[in-house]
């Protein structure tokens, strides 16, 4: 196969060159600009995990291979007191580290072989040969990736006098800091439309994104139970009122009768408050719009036979012409932004017509996004002239901040991160 950048010149490395020489492990490290060797692949993984024990130990291990040109052969019995756990942990007893350098005799990586049995000379001689080709590959490829620093390091002393100071003057430039967000169309001032009481979805009457009148009916519960109970209820409240007939006629003929008379009017009162109550629930089984509008719901699929609680939202019925921006901003990009900050939103189905829009509303507590990640919810509206998208649109958003240096808005986060990482 041919490589053509280091990560997969490596994986090349360690994986076919089991077809020459018999070997358990193999590890290719690349060695930076400071000198010091970065794991980057091992042999049958597809990546490494830089955290991960065995490569944090491996990565202090070669640290101590020499640098030296050629096949160096390393044994257990020779390592040194504070390396024989971890090497009789992870690795078999022969090891085998080769660097490789370029033709400027500059190190730029180093390639580590390992097995139970030791190498002989006629292994180590075939090896050498072999990565004296590896380490002309590897060097080739580094050297077109260092131009910009050739280039550096070339300049003369002289234009160092100007460039210095050209290059402070740039990031002394003010610009506005801007963050990248996923945003959404929304309805700034939907009304949710929620369950009126506990029970089953049992008809949607509009689809999603309809446009409803007034008094359209939206959704309706179950109403088998409440009529049921109506029906139960009736019949109470006619045994209840004949029971207070019969009680006012003994009343005429015999005075104790009087007081069942009482308490028979009060049954009765009981049993027609039970039937409005029922008839009550049975009036709010079926759900209308309050106002003209749009209904925002995902699937009507998603809520046919399903049991819901009482102010458990089904729906959302927004108004067509208050239009806005929901935006996710991640905390580690958040910006100190007021009411008044520009937006650009630009939405996947024309990413090359970006909308405008102001932000009218910030979140100062974080939550969790659609996506799962920790972000602050933010809301625009649309500047006048644009034209109104529709609602449940996606895309991306570009919110403004504060002016602030071209320096410090290039390493805002290196200095975050220095900060996370140093406790100042």
């Amino acid at each position: 196969m041919s490589a053509v950048t280091p990560e997969v010149l490596g994986f090349t490395i360690v994986n076919e060159t089991l077809s020459l020489v018999p070997y358990r492990q193999a590890a290719f490290f690349v060695t930076t600009a400071n000198g010091k060797r970065r794991l980057t692949t091992a042999s049958g993984l597809v990546s490494v995990a830089e955290d991960s024990p065995y490569a944090v130990w491996l990565g202090r291990l070669v640290q101590t291979f020499p640098s030296e040109p050629g096949c160096h052969r390393l044994n257990f019995a020779d390592a040194s007191s504070d390396i024989v756990d971890g090497w009789r942990e992870w690795l078999p007893d022969h090891l085998l580290a080769t660097p490789l350098a370029g033709p400027d005799g500059r190190e730029v990586g180093m390639v580590m072989y390992a097995r139970e049995e030791a190498w002989g000379e006629r292994e180590t001689n075939l090896l050498d040969r072999l990565h004296q080709t590896y380490s002309y590959c590897l060097w080739s490829m580094t050297k077109r990736r260092c131009g910009l620093g050739r280039m550096l390091a070339g300049m003369p002393r002289s234009r160092w006098r100007w460039a210095l100071p050209l290059l402070l003057v740039v990031l002394l430039i003010p610009v506005r800091m801007t963050a990248l967000a996923p945003a959404e169309v929304v309805a700034l001032n939907a009304m949710a439309v929620a369950a009126p009481q506990d029970g089953v979805v049992s008809k949607i009457y509009v689809q999603p994104n309809a446009l409803v009148k007034k008094g359209d009916a939206l959704f309706s519960l179950d109403d088998t139970e409440l009529i049921h109970r109506r029906e139960v209820a009736l019949k109470e409240l006619a045994i209840a009122r004949a029971d207070a007939f019969l009680a006012e006629q003994r009343a005429f003929d015999n005075l104790k009768s009087k007081g069942d008379l009482a308490a028979a009017k009060g049954k009765v009162r009981e049993k027609e408050a039970e039937l409005a109550a029922v008839e009550a629930l049975l009036e709010r089984v079926t759900v209308r719009a309050e106002h003209d509008g749009i209904a925002v719901f995902a699937d009507p699929n998603d809520w046919l036979g399903r049991p819901v609680q009482t102010g458990e939202r089904i729906m959302q019925l927004a108004d067509p012409g208050d239009l806005g921006v929901l935006i996710w901003l991640p905390v580690r990009d958040a910006l100190n932004l007021e009411p008044g900050a520009p937006v650009r939103l630009f939405l996947h189905t024309q990413p090359l017509s970006p909308l405008g829009a102001t932000v009218v509303q910030t979140s100062y507590q974080p939550v969790t996004s659609p996506e799962g990640i920790s972000a602050y919810r933010l809301r625009a509206r649309f500047e006048k002239g644009v034209t109104q998208p529709r609602i449940g649109l996606r895309g991306t958003a570009s919110v403004s901040g504060d002016w602030a240096l071209l320096g410090y808005y290039l390493f805002r986060r290196p200095i975050a991160a220095l900060r996370e990482w140093s406790g100042l």
